[in-house]
């Protein structure tokens, strides 16, 4: 992940209907959605919808996958990571503690399990 990358990813997002459009395909991980049915769920003609998902491609985030006559997007997540880790990279100038709080906030709402962790 570079700067110019990274610029690109938040520029994505920095417009309401593509980072409502983002949320929803991390709410909707890993199934995805079709593209039809979030542009309903966002409330927006299909024609805009692709427009804004043609953005959020583009700068790599979603991804989307022809399944029959629709097409599933998905959230890269591994993308979007990389982007907040290369904005965390110098977090703090390395003092641990000044970061675990932020560490802690950011641990995800879904940690995997005892069960899940291979």
């Amino acid at each position: 992940m570079d700067e110019t990358q990274t610029i690109t990813a938040l520029a994505a997002l920095a417009q309401p209907t593509r980072l409502r459009t983002f949320r929803l395909l991390v709410e909707r991980e890993p199934d995805g959605i079709a593209a039809g049915e979030l542009a309903r769920l966002v409330d927006v003609p299909q024609n805009t919808m692709s427009a804004h998902l043609a953005t959020l491609a583009q700068a790599a985030l979603v991804r989307g996958e022809r399944q029959s006559r629709s097409i599933i997007y998905r959230a890269d997540l591994d993308r979007f990571r990389s982007v907040m880790l290369y904005l965390l990279q110098d977090c703090c100038g390395g003092n641990a503690s000044l970061c675990a709080p932020l560490i802690s906030d950011l641990s995800p709402c879904c940690a995997p399990t005892e069960t899940q962790v291979s």
